[in-house]
């Protein structure tokens, strides 16, 4: 006899799915892509900029430390 699994439905969708089900109805299909587009862009440069501050805190420790 095999053990009951049960599925559990989320009848609510995620905050995520709702602001992308409203933006695909409010905006057309290339509007919608170049969003994201841009929103990746930012999301990258954000990322740049924390590993370019990172190393010039390795490179000022370095350039600090006794030899």
């Amino acid at each position: 006899m095999q053990a009951a699994t049960s599925v559990r439905a989320n009848a609510f969708p995620t905050l995520t799915q709702a602001l992308r089900a409203m933006e695909s109805v409010l905006l057309r299909g290339g509007q919608s892509t170049a969003r994201r587009n841009a929103w990746t862009a930012v999301l990258e440069n954000r990322r740049l900029a924390k590993d370019r501050v990172e190393a010039e805190h390795v490179m000022e420790a370095a350039l600090t430390r006794p030899s």
